[in-house]
C-alpha cells in the first residue's frame, strides 16, 4: 500500500509540475507582448547599482503581470524577483519559492536590441524543478520540467559534443563591476581562454539566453561573474539551470565548487569542456 500511496504522491507532484510550467509559459507570453511592444521606446526608470544597470517601465509593469499571475494561482508560494526586491540578502527556503526576471538582458532593451527573454523559475526544497526562458523578439520559448527533459518551442534539446576548446564557444558576460579589480579578473580569464586557443568567444547581454544557448547546443560553455554583488543573481539562474542540466549539462561554480545560485558565480557548461576550462580559469 506505502509504495502505492508514494507513487501517487509522485504522480501528483508531475501533475503539479505541469500545472506550475504551464503557468509560467502563459504569463512570460503576457509579459514578452508588453516587451514587444515597448522595444524601440528608449525608456530608462533609473539606475539600480551602478548605470551599467538600468530599469525600465517595462521591467516594472512586466515583474507585476507574472508576480500577479502567480499569485493568484499559487497564494502559498514564494517570490524573489529582481525589481521588487529589497537588499543583498535573499531569505531562501524549502517552500515552492519563484525566482523571476522580467527582462533579462535590460541593457539589450534600452539599446533595441534583440537578446532579451523572460525568466521564470521554480524550486521547491532549494532545487530547481521548474524552468521558463521566452525571448518574446525571436519567439523562442525554452521550458524544462526536472526529470522530463528539456525543449525549445516543443522540441527536445541536448547540450553539444564539443569536447576540446579549440572547437568550443564560449559565452561570458562583462557585468556592472567598473572597478579596477573587477574588470581585470574578467580580461584575465579572457585572455587566458584565447590564449589557450579558443575558437570563440561570445557576450550576448543575457544571462538566461546564454545558458540556454549551452542548453540547446548553439554554445558550449557560459560562465560569469565575481562575487555576490557583482555576478549573476539567483533571478538570473534558476529558470535556464533546470534547462541546461535537464539538456545533459551541468551547471557549477566557476571556482569549481558545487553551485550555489547566490554566490555571484556561475558556468553552465556540456559537460565535455568543463574540467579543461575549469583549469584555465583557476590555473
Amino acid at each position: 500500500v506505502n509504495q502505492s500511496i508514494s507513487q501517487s504522491i509522485k504522480m501528483a507532484a508531475a501533475d503539479d509540475y505541469k500545472s506550475f510550467l504551464n503557468a509560467a509559459i502563459g504569463l512570460a507570453k503576457e509579459a514578452g507582448e508588453e516587451i514587444k511592444a515597448s522595444l524601440f521606446n528608449r525608456e530608462i526608470l533609473m539606475t539600480k547599482s551602478s548605470t551599467a544597470d538600468p530599469v525600465t517601465v517595462t521591467d516594472r509593469k512586466c515583474e507585476d503581470i507574472i508576480i500577479g499571475g502567480l499569485k493568484k494561482l499559487f497564494p502559498d508560494h514564494k517570490f524573489i524577483a529582481e525589481e521588487s526586491h529589497q537588499g543583498d540578502r535573499y531569505d531562501i527556503t524549502d517552500d515552492p519559492t519563484w525566482f523571476i526576471d522580467p527582462i533579462d538582458g535590460t541593457n539589450n532593451f534600452v539599446h533595441s536590441l534583440s537578446d532579451v527573454c523572460v525568466l521564470i523559475g521554480l524550486t521547491i526544497n532549494k532545487e530547481p524543478v521548474v524552468g521558463v526562458v521566452f525571448n518574446p523578439i525571436l519567439d523562442e520559448l525554452f521550458t524544462a520540467i526536472k526529470g522530463k527533459g528539456a525543449f525549445l518551442n516543443s522540441k527536445k534539446i541536448r547540450v553539444s559534443d564539443i569536447d576540446d576548446i579549440t572547437r568550443a564557444a564560449i559565452v561570458t558576460e562583462f557585468g556592472y563591476d567598473r572597478s579596477d579589480e573587477g574588470i581585470s579578473l574578467i580580461l584575465r580569464n579572457i585572455k587566458n581562454l584565447l590564449l589557450n586557443n579558443l575558437q570563440s568567444l561570445r557576450s550576448s547581454g543575457s544571462c538566461g539566453l546564454d545558458m540556454c544557448g549551452v542548453a540547446c547546443g548553439r554554445l558550449d560553455l557560459y560562465y560569469e561573474g565575481k562575487d555576490e554583488n557583482f555576478g549573476p543573481k539567483p533571478w538570473d539562474v534558476v529558470a535556464a539551470s533546470v534547462i541546461v542540466t535537464e539538456a545533459g549539462g551541468e551547471v557549477l561554480d566557476w571556482r569549481g565548487v558545487e553551485h550555489d545560485c547566490t554566490s555571484g558565480r556561475i558556468l553552465a557548461s556540456n559537460g565535455k569542456i568543463t574540467k579543461q576550462v575549469l583549469g584555465i580559469l583557476n590555473g
